[in-house]
């Protein structure tokens, strides 16, 4: 087999990576920059910008603090280290792998959480809206006593409810098993094995009867076309992680759909959905939808009221009977099936 000089990595584009010259972490970090923009690769799955990915990496291969002050970056790293980082490097920009894949880790603020490829890399606005703004949309005084995280996944956002609500009992369903292996691990290691019950449930068939204060999701809410035409980094993650069907908005009917037999008179239903503002306010206008600020504007977390989804089941089933009509249970607008 013919080997490749040393210090040169080949490019996908034909050229190659001369990385003789790299001595100091600096001189990596501004050489991953490089490939990062030169490679197109995409971010938003660790961070949104290749110099923070980058230094990220650099440091958690190095096995150096994250915290550590600009001075490290003039560290010179030994023939080891920096065959080490080449090769963590390669992976990332020219083989795609996502970055938390590649450190068996992602954060979420202050929050560290094991992943793989069994489920999505945690990221969501969840972090900010849980300890910030559930609290004032519950009765004062009244003790939260049992939530559930839907499609829980690495059981992130279940463990950040635990967190918050420390007298709640605490669910987290998922429709994957794999992902719920990871969400095991999760739990045991931010020590609330006791607290967090694990459910495999498509929906809430597996889920044991009561009602909650508190339903949260971030569900699969992505077009199935846009899913098809994904970056590498987003397709290594689990397609039912991502796939919300034809209008994104399959698994979002659902929620609202059973959330009216499920919630407390004065529970919320709390979802992340991405992009789908505008879809939800055309066709769950009636259910007085309520978007939570993010810091940075986005805006993409709608919170719905217990008292209001009933009183539009209710207005919905009057409408459907009409006069010497059927009594069958009503079914929300846009629900299906």
């Amino acid at each position: 087999m013919k080997m490749r000089p040393a210090g040169k990595v080949a490019a996908k584009g034909g050229g190659s990576w001369a990385t003789a010259r790299l001595v100091t972490l600096g001189d990596w970090l501004k050489f991953a920059e490089k490939m990062y923009a030169r490679e197109q690769v995409a971010l938003g799955q660790v961070a949104t910008n290749g110099h923070d990915e980058a230094l990220y990496l650099l440091l958690h291969t190095l096995e150096l603090s994250l915290a550590s002050s600009a001075a490290v970056l003039a560290r010179r790293l030994t023939v080891a280290e920096r065959r080490r980082v080449e090769v963590i490097l390669r992976r990332r920009i020219l083989e795609r792998v996502p970055a938390a894949y590649l450190t068996r880790e992602a954060w979420l603020g202050e929050h560290r959480f094991y992943v793989d490829e069994r489920v999505i890399i945690p990221r969501s606005y969840f972090l900010e809206i849980i300890p910030e703004q559930l609290a004032m949309w519950l009765p004062a005084g009244k003790k939260v006593r049992r939530v559930i995280d839907v499609c829980t996944g690495s059981g992130c956002l279940a463990i950040l409810l635990a967190r918050e609500f420390p007298d709640a009992v605490v669910e987290a369903s998922d429709l994957s098993a794999a992902a719920l292996e990871v969400a095991a691990i999760n739990r045991r290691a931010h020590g609330l094995v006791r607290r967090i019950k694990l459910i495999l449930s498509d929906g809430w068939e597996a889920v044991p009867p009561g009602r909650y204060d508190v339903i949260l999701s971030n569900p699969p809410y992505e077009p199935s076309a846009h899913v098809d035409r994904q970056a590498p980094e987003f397709s290594a993650e689990p397609r039912m992680a991502h796939d919300g069907g034809r209008d994104g908005l399959v698994i979002v009917r659902a929620l609202l759909r059973q959330a009216v037999a499920r919630l407390q008179p004065h529970g919320i239903l709390v979802l992340e959905v991405g992009g789908l503002r505008a879809a939800i306010d055309r066709e769950f206008g009636m259910l007085d939808p309520q978007w939570l600020p993010t810091r940075d504007g986005s805006d993409c977390v709608v919170l719905f009221q217990a008292a209001r989804l009933g009183a539009a089941a209710m207005e919905v089933g009057a409408a459907a009977r009409g006069p010497g009509r059927s009594t069958a249970a009503p079914r929300l607008r846009g629900s299906k099936g």
